[in-house]
C-alpha cells in the first residue's frame, strides 16, 4: 500500500515542479519575446541597410561595384519636424509600449556578467538597447525609401510579434494554475495590458499590407507617386497672401473656448507620436493601479483598516470609494492635461511663425544645444510628467477627500447637520471678520480717501488722497492689524501655490515658477528649445522658399541652363571667365582702378583707364 502512495506523491511533487516552472516561464515570457525577435531584428536591420545607399563612398569599395556606397545608415524615425506617416509612427510606438512599460518595472540583467552596484547604470543602457534593436524593425521598414521590400518584412515582422502576443495570452492562461500574491494578480489580469498592444500590431498589420499594395500599383503604373513636399504649407502661405475678409465667420462654443480645426495646420509626428503614447502609458498605469488596488482590497482588506484608523466608529468604507471617485477624477484632468498639449502647440507655434513672441518669456535667450536637446527630451518628458502627474494628483486628492470626510461627513452621521453647522460657523466667524475688515478697508478707501473723478465718463477716481490726517491715522491703527491678516494670506497664498502645482504638474507647456525664475523649470525650458527648433525646421514660408528654389534651380540644370559649369573642361571655363572679366572692364573702366593688381602699379592702371576710355563710349554694365 506504501507503494503507490510514494508514486502519487511523486507524481505530485513532479507536477508542483512543472507548475512552478510553467509560472516562471510565462513571468518571464517579455524577456524571452525580446530575445527570439533579436535575430530576425537585426536580419531586418542588415538587409535594409545594405538596399540603402550613401552619397560618398570609399576607395576600397570602387572595386566592387555591387557594394559601393552599401550599408548605408538607416533612419527609424524621423522626430525633427516630418509630418510623413504620422499614425503609423505613432501606433509603432504603441506597439512597443508594454516593452518600455518591462523595461522599467522588471530590469534584468542583459549582459552575460554581474555588475557592481556603482555601475549598473550600465545594465539600464544595455537593457533599453536590447529593446530598441528589437522594436526597430517595426520603425526602419516604414520609412525606408524601398516601400515594397520595407512593406513586406514590415508584414512579417508584425505578424511575427502578433503570434507570440496570442501565444502568451492562450499559453499563460490556464485556469487550473495555483496562483497566489500580488505578483500573480497582476500576471492574472495581464491581458487588458495586452490589448493596446494587440490593436496596435494589428493597425500596423494592415499598414504594411497597404504600403505592399501601393508599391506595387506604383510599380505597374496604375498610381502616380506623390510629391513629398506637404500641400499644407503651401495653402498655408496662399492664405497668407489673400484678403483678410470683410465679415468675421461666426464661431461656434466649442471653436471658441475648446478647439478650432485649421486645414491648414498638421500637427508633427512626434507630437502625434507623443500624444498617443501619452494615453496608452496612462491607461497603462491606471489598470495597474487599479489591478494592485483591487488586490488589497479584497484579498488584504487596507481599506477597512484605513477607515478605522482615519474614522474608527465607522462601518461604511469611505477609503474604498474615495480612491475610486479620487482615481477618476485624476484621471479625466490627465486626459485634458493631455489634450491641452495640441490646443498649446498650434497656439504658440502659429505665433512664432507669425512672427510673435508673447509666449515667449521676457529674457529668454535663443540657445542652439538647448533647441535641440528639447527636441530630444520633449517626447520622454511628457509622458514622464504625465505618469507622475496622475500619480501625485491622484495621492494628493485621496488625501484631500480621506480630510474632508473627517472633518465633514464623520461629524454630520455622529452628531448631526446643526452641530456641524454651529461648529463650523465658530472656526469661520473670525475669518468673516477679516473678510469684513478687508471690505471695510476698500470701502473707507473708496468713499473718503480718494478724490472725486475729473470726469463723469471716468470709469475709476484718480489716484490722489483726500482727507489725508484722517488716512494717516486709520493707517497708524490698522498697521498692527494688518500683520495678522498678512499672516493668513501668506496661508492662502501657500495653499494656491500647493493647489495650482499640483494641477499644473503634467503640463510642461506652462512653467509653475514665478516670472523672472523660468530658467529653473528644466521642463518648461525642455518645451520652450522644441517650439523653438520646431519654428526654425518647419516655418511654412521657408519651406515654400526654399522648395521653390529647389525645383527652379533644377528646372535650369535640365534645360540647359548653367550646364557649362559642370560639362567644360577647365581651359574653357578659365578662358570664358576671363572674356567676361575683359568684357566687364571694357564696359566700365572705372573697376580698373579698383582691382588689386592696379593698385600695385597705378601707372599701369591709369595708362588702362585712359585707353578704355579714349576707345569705347562709357556706358555702364546693368
Amino acid at each position: 500500500m506504501s507503494e503507490p502512495m510514494d508514486d502519487d506523491k511523486y507524481s505530485n511533487d513532479k507536477g508542483s515542479d512543472s507548475m512552478t516552472v510553467w509560472k516562471q516561464e510565462c513571468q518571464n515570457y517579455d524577456q524571452h519575446f525580446l530575445h527570439t525577435s533579436l535575430l530576425p531584428a537585426m536580419a531586418i536591420i542588415l538587409l535594409l541597410s545594405l538596399v540603402e545607399r550613401r552619397r560618398r563612398t570609399c576607395a576600397c569599395e570602387r572595386n566592387v561595384s555591387c557594394l559601393s556606397g552599401r550599408f548605408s545608415i538607416v533612419v527609424p524615425v524621423d522626430f525633427t519636424s516630418t509630418q510623413e506617416n504620422r499614425w503609423s509612427y505613432a501606433f509603432a510606438f504603441g506597439a512597443v509600449t508594454q516593452h518600455m512599460f518591462t523595461l522599467i518595472l522588471t530590469i534584468s540583467n542583459p549582459l552575460p556578467f554581474t555588475l557592481p552596484p556603482y555601475l549598473e547604470v550600465f545594465m539600464y543602457m544595455a537593457a533599453a538597447i536590447k529593446v530598441g534593436v528589437a522594436c526597430m524593425p517595426l520603425f526602419i521598414c516604414l520609412s525606408t525609401s524601398h516601400q515594397l521590400l520595407g512593406g513586406v518584412l514590415g508584414l512579417l515582422y508584425a505578424v511575427f510579434w502578433f503570434s507570440l502576443q496570442m501565444w502568451e495570452l492562450v499559453w499563460c492562461s490556464d485556469s487550473t494554475a495555483k496562483k497566489g500574491g500580488l505578483r500573480d494578480y497582476v500576471f492574472d489580469h495581464e491581458w487588458l495590458l495586452d490589448l493596446p498592444n494587440l490593436l496596435c500590431l494589428g493597425f500596423l498589420v494592415c499598414r504594411f499590407g497597404f504600403q505592399i499594395v501601393k508599391d506595387v500599383l506604383i510599380w505597374m503604373k496604375k498610381l502616380n507617386k506623390q510629391d513629398e513636399v506637404t500641400k499644407e504649407h503651401y495653402k498655408y502661405v496662399e492664405r497668407l497672401l489673400r484678403r483678410p475678409a470683410e465679415r468675421s465667420v461666426q464661431k461656434s462654443w466649442f471653436q471658441k473656448n475648446v478647439y478650432e480645426w485649421d486645414p491648414y495646420f498638421k500637427f508633427p509626428n512626434r507630437i502625434i507620436t507623443t500624444v498617443v503614447l501619452s494615453f496608452l502609458s496612462l491607461y497603462m498605469m491606471i489598470l495597474l493601479e487599479q489591478v494592485v488596488t483591487s488586490y488589497f482590497i479584497f484579498y488584504d482588506g487596507w481599506h477597512r483598516n484605513l477607515t478605522a484608523l482615519i474614522l474608527p466608529s465607522e462601518r461604511v468604507n469611505y477609503g474604498k470609494y474615495i480612491w475610486y471617485v479620487t482615481s477618476a477624477c485624476a484621471a479625466f484632468s490627465s486626459l485634458i492635461h493631455i489634450s491641452q498639449v495640441l490646443v498649446y502647440y498650434r497656439k504658440q507655434i502659429k505665433s512664432l511663425w507669425a512672427g510673435e513672441k508673447k509666449y515667449l518669456p521676457k529674457n529668454y535667450k535663443l540657445s542652439p544645444n538647448v533647441s535641440l536637446g528639447g527636441l530630444l527630451q520633449y517626447p520622454g518628458y511628457q509622458i514622464a510628467f504625465t505618469l507622475w502627474g496622475y500619480l501625485i494628483l491622484h495621492l494628493a486628492m485621496f488625501v484631500g477627500g480621506l480630510l474632508f470626510v473627517n472633518v465633514v461627513v464623520h461629524p454630520i452621521v455622529a452628531h448631526g447637520f446643526l452641530h456641524w453647522l454651529n461648529y463650523l460657523i465658530i472656526v469661520l466667524a473670525n475669518f468673516f471678520v477679516v473678510l469684513a475688515v478687508t471690505g471695510l478697508q476698500r470701502m473707507l478707501i473708496h468713499m473718503f480717501f480718494l478724490q472725486d473723478k475729473n470726469s463723469p465718463l471716468d470709469k475709476d477716481k484718480p489716484i490722489a488722497l483726500n482727507n489725508r490726517k484722517v488716512f494717516h491715522n486709520i493707517n497708524y491703527f490698522l498697521f498692527f492689524f494688518n500683520v495678522i491678516l498678512g499672516l493668513m494670506s501668506c496661508v492662502e497664498r501657500l495653499m494656491k501655490s500647493i493647489a495650482v502645482g499640483l494641477m499644473l504638474l503634467s503640463r510642461i507647456e506652462r512653467t509653475i515658477m514665478p516670472r523672472g525664475f523660468e530658467n529653473l523649470d528644466t521642463s518648461y525650458c525642455t518645451w520652450l528649445g522644441m517650439i523653438v527648433a520646431d519654428h526654425h525646421h518647419s516655418n511654412p514660408v521657408l519651406l515654400c522658399f526654399c522648395h521653390l528654389l529647389h525645383e527652379h534651380t533644377l528646372r535650369k540644370v535640365q534645360t540647359g541652363e548653367g550646364t557649362f559649369l559642370h560639362s567644360e573642361r577647365r581651359e574653357k571655363l578659365r578662358a570664358r571667365a576671363r572674356w567676361l572679366l575683359m568684357y566687364t572692364l571694357v564696359r566700365n573702366p572705372t573697376l580698373i582702378l579698383m582691382r588689386k593688381q592696379a593698385q600695385k602699379n597705378k601707372i599701369d592702371a591709369e595708362f588702362a583707364f585712359a585707353w578704355a576710355v579714349a576707345n569705347t563710349s562709357y556706358t555702364p554694365a546693368i
